[in-house]
């Protein structure tokens, strides 16, 4: 019989990504400098485990109209179906038909970085998204109505004691619709997640990351495929 044991590996992912944002947050001075290594540390995780269809990057949203979001800490998108993602000197621009996922990054979790990170899911939810009949073999499918665009909060730890108790969940109840945190994790101590009826349950546990993971993509693969996107809409920008 193997030795090898599922609970030793499941747990030793959750104890490498501590590590790694503890580290982030021990040795670094500028909270700038933290902010990015931490950033790093979640689009490293989501680029490594995540299915191939995925990827992620630290970027802006744009849409046809040429409305853009604010910068987005960490952005899940396809790469399967998007014909284009443009990246100058660095920074990733994302259309918004391709993203699946959005997260803001922080050192700890409280009422004002929840709060930040829902204006920021906001202003990936309001732009346009188009989505363009599908061609097949058995002939043209209907166009596929956008999918929810998920939102959350990444953190190493919580300013709150208990740190996953109704503080949290009084900041998370206070964004609805477009401002919605769908799921999160508080690294040290839990994760968080939404159900369809937009009530938010706290789960806490020694290995937050893994089951962290797990139940985004369990909601990554509920939300399917991004739409087909209009590429001649964003062409009309080219005529000036």
């Amino acid at each position: 019989m193997s030795s090898w044991s599922l609970e030793t590996v499941l747990a030793g992912f959750h104890r490498e990504v501590k590590a790694r944002l503890d580290s982030a947050r021990a040795t670094f001075a500028h909270p700038g400098t933290k902010g990015d290594a931490s950033e790093a540390v979640w689009i490293d995780l989501f680029n490594k485990y995540l299915p191939e269809r995925y990827s992620a990057a630290k970027c802006h949203v744009v849409d046809s109209c040429g409305a853009f979001s604010q910068q987005i800490d960490v952005a899940i998108f396809d790469r399967q179906y998007s014909p284009f993602v443009a990246t100058i000197e660095g920074q990733y621009i994302i259309p918004a038909e391709s993203v699946y996922a959005v997260f803001e990054a922080k050192q700890s979790a409280n009422a004002s970085h929840v709060e930040y990170a829902q204006v920021k899911a906001e202003s990936v939810r309001v732009l346009h998204r188009t989505s363009l009949p599908i061609p097949s073999a058995g002939g043209e499918l209907p166009a596929k109505v956008p999918q929810p665009i998920l939102a959350g909060l990444l953190t190493f730890e919580s300013d709150w004691s208990p740190p996953l108790g109704q503080p949290l969940m009084d900041a998370l109840s206070a964004g609805d619709g477009d401002k919605r945190l769908d799921i999160g994790c508080v690294a040290a101590h839990g994760f968080f997640w939404c159900d369809a009826h937009g009530r938010h349950t706290a789960t806490p546990g020694e290995t937050a990351a893994t089951a962290f993971l797990f139940e985004l993509i369990a909601q990554l693969q509920a939300v399917a495929t991004v739409p087909m996107i209009d590429v001649r809409a964003y062409a009309l920008w080219l005529r000036g």
